[in-house]
């Protein structure tokens, strides 16, 4: 599959990049997400899961939730706080949040891959780091790329933007979680993986 294919799929798959106003975050984010396909050998987005053990619910569903949760956390801390998070930065970061499970999840569903590049692809690397490696590569700016590592506490100086992720995250996680196994994200967590999230 080419990489106009991912662009397209990439562009469809996640409306809200037309809400980013700057032009360049825009087509980075793109960017980041096509090397992150191609790399992990993804014939779809859609192909990639929320979990490895968690197929019925797709990782596009849960960024594009994350995405909306922020935005809606973001317009009430503005309205009712006056808080001033940057709505590029909120919504780049939450969109490539999870762009390194194209490289951790390819030992799970290698029905959906083809060919799979072993430079990159691993379980070994938390999405969150690679997911923040990816942004680094395609140089977003560095707002963007601190909000991106949202699970281990990897950035210890965090931004709004940064929290904004991590809240929405947790709660498309849990959502997520309950509605497919009946279990809070945290018993997900204990009970299956130490570096998935």
């Amino acid at each position: 599959m080419g990489t106009m294919d991912y662009e397209t799929q990439v562009r469809e798959a996640f409306p809200e990049l037309e809400s980013i106003d700057d032009e360049q975050l825009r087509h980075q984010v793109v960017e980041a997400w096509v090397l992150g396909l191609e790399r992990g050998g993804w014939r779809t987005i859609q192909d990639v899961p929320y979990a490895w053990n968690i197929h019925e619910v797709g990782n596009v569903e849960h960024v594009r939730g994350t995405t909306k949760i922020a935005l809606e956390s973001a317009a009430i801390q503005c309205d009712f706080h006056g808080a001033d998070p940057d709505e590029d930065v909120l919504i780049g970061a939450c969109l490539l949040h999870d762009v390194g499970k194209c490289y951790e999840y390819v030992d799970f569903v290698d029905e959906s891959l083809v060919d799979p590049d072993p430079t990159y692809c691993s379980e070994e690397i938390p999405h969150s780091i690679s997911g923040y490696a990816l942004a680094h590569e395609v140089g977003c700016p560095l707002a963007v790329q601190r909000a991106i590592p949202h699970f281990l506490g990897e950035v210890p100086t965090r931004t709004l933007e940064a929290e904004l992720v991590k809240s929405a995250n947790s709660a498309s996680s849990n959502a997520i979680t309950q509605a497919t196994m009946g279990i809070t994200l945290k018993e997900w967590v204990d009970e299956y993986s130490q570096t998935t999230g």
